[in-house]
């Protein structure tokens, strides 16, 4: 019996254009899905990008305009992976056309803005989701198991950092990260490092926020300089619901660092230490270890922390970070099945948005916020 199908429409293909394009092909290949996934039509700027990335990525069709792909009554999943203030538009023509939308974090460039995506999405029936695929990994999964279980204790710690260089050189030219309508380190990766807080500890009800530009003027492309408002550090102290305190930090101008998504945990019993520029490894001290015979010791992914068995056979081999996006596109499609709740929501997306925002807030006032 052959399965339904799923036409999917891609807007944008720039880095994490392609990375959903390397989820939607990968994922079928890796996980048995509920339904046939269809590459359809790929927009880009222009007709002549449009038309190479859609020979380059596997698309039927191709188009300059986003709007068509809204329009076509064939087409089932938009995937949203254009600049981040053009989100809000193109997710809620989407929603209005009755098509589930797949959307690149940050949801929006403000709380109020990604409220109005999540009440429009739930109030038409189709399901979202945004790309938080760091959360995907299976080492992720099993820190929370580990955290849940007890086997830390009470849970008196956090620390998280998302860290790169992206942003380092002053001289690297304005652009869209950099408008205030759609930017800021806090917003465009310090997400992630609130995200894992939040997946590993519970919800955040208390922070203090100090939220910094370092580079004040970028190159404009047009032989002058543009002044820079948006944040090139975010930080902020954390209190969380069950009691433990922590921080997190955001940081693009993090010089030689390329991929620092890093967390430590800290409980009675024991902690956990991780970095994303090792992700298949996840460290682990349990105070229970005999005296003279303590320390982290090294938790290597393999096929006993699912998915990475279908993946790969033999412990150690590693995946890497395009099989999260097919974890997460796997995830996705159950839920538009009906087969699973609907892993990261537009919902949950908002709930990043609001902690960005309060910790925003916080570092203006210079003072502790409740996130409400």
């Amino acid at each position: 019996m052959s399965k339904p199908k799923l036409r999917i429409g891609l807007i944008g293909t720039g880095f994490m254009g392609k990375a959903h394009v390397f989820g939607f092909t990968s994922a079928p290949r890796v996980f048995v899905l509920p339904c046939d996934l269809e590459l359809h039509t790929v927009a880009d700027i222009t007709d002549d990008a449009a038309a190479r990335a859609a020979r380059t990525l596997g698309f039927s069709n191709a188009t300059s305009d986003w709007r068509t792909i809204i329009a076509d009554p064939e087409i089932d999943l938009v995937s949203i992976t254009a600049p981040n203030a053009l989100h809000k538009e193109m997710s809620l023509a989407a929603i209005a056309a009755g098509k589930h939308v797949y959307c690149e974090k940050p949801l929006a460039p403000m709380a109020a803005d990604a409220l109005e995506m999540t009440l429009a999405a739930e109030a038409k029936g189709v399901k979202t989701q945004v790309g938080f695929n760091y959360l995907c990994n299976p080492m992720l999964a099993l820190a929370r198991d580990m955290i849940a279980a007890g086997e830390l204790g009470e849970i008196r710690g956090y620390r998280g950092l998302h860290a790169e260089d992206y942003m380092a050189d002053a001289n690297g030219p304005y652009g869209f990260r950099h408008d205030p309508a759609g930017g800021g380190a806090l917003a465009d990766i310090g997400s992630h490092a609130l995200a894992s807080a939040e997946f590993l500890c519970g919800p955040i009800t208390r922070v203090m926020g100090d939220v910094v530009t370092m580079i004040s003027e970028r190159p404009d492309g047009k032989g002058g300089r543009k002044a820079v408002t948006v944040d090139d550090v975010g930080r902020a102290f954390l209190r969380f619901e069950n009691g433990a305190t922590g921080s997190i930090e955001g940081n693009w101008i993090a010089t030689g660092r390329k991929m620092q998504h890093d967390f430590e945990v800290y409980g009675t019993k024991g902690a956990l230490a991780f970095s994303q520029e090792h992700f298949n490894v996840l460290n682990y001290f349990s105070t229970a270890d005999a005296k003279g015979r303590q320390g982290f010791r090294r938790i290597e992914a393999g096929p006993d922390h699912a998915p990475y068995g279908l993946f790969c056979v033999a412990a150690g081999h590693q995946i890497g970070f395009n099989d999260l996006k097919a974890i997460e596109v796997a995830g996705y499609i159950n839920a538009i099945a009906g087969k699973a709740p609907e892993p990261f929501n537009f919902r949950k997306g908002l709930r990043i948005q609001t902690l960005v925002e309060t910790i925003q807030q916080s570092s203006q006032q210079q003072s502790w916020l409740d996130v409400t």
